[in-house]
């Protein structure tokens, strides 16, 4: 759709730097921050490159803000992008790593949100499954 600006989503994880355990941050609404992808999304493939990219430092901020984190939290993973195609147009999507020792197990409680590993992703919908499943090997390296 010519003109529309479709705000960029946000995944965001904790990877445990002793033990490497990778947890992904999960709202009510999936793992997709802060608004849920629109019905009849589909993963691109990871060669599609649109014209436009997105800055994470903005996006990472008002992560940090609506969570009640000071800033420095969480930190952009530049390698990463994923990009959903969605009836509203095309969604970048972004990842974010909590910087912290432990997950902000605090932040999640008052957002009515949790952590959940990618063995405990089955609820949720396709798309999110297959960015999770991204996410996690970008991760790993």
């Amino acid at each position: 759709m010519a003109g529309t600006m479709v705000l960029p989503r946000l995944i965001l994880l904790h990877k445990q730097k002793t033990s490497g355990r990778v947890r992904f941050f999960c709202l009510s609404s999936g793992v997709v921050a802060f608004a849920p992808l629109p019905v009849l999304s589909a993963l691109r493939d990871e060669d599609y490159s649109p014209k436009v990219q997105f800055h994470p430092t903005a996006i990472i901020r008002e992560a940090e803000i609506h969570l009640g984190l000071p800033e420095g939290a969480i930190e952009p993973e530049a390698e990463f992008s994923a990009w959903v195609d969605t009836p509203e147009g095309d969604v970048p999507v972004l990842l974010g790593a909590f910087t912290s020792m432990d997950p902000p197990f605090a932040a999640a409680e008052r957002t009515s949100s949790r952590f959940i590993a990618i063995t405990d992703a089955r609820s949720l919908s396709e798309v999110e499954r297959n960015l999770l499943r991204r996410a996690y090997e970008h991760v790993l390296g």
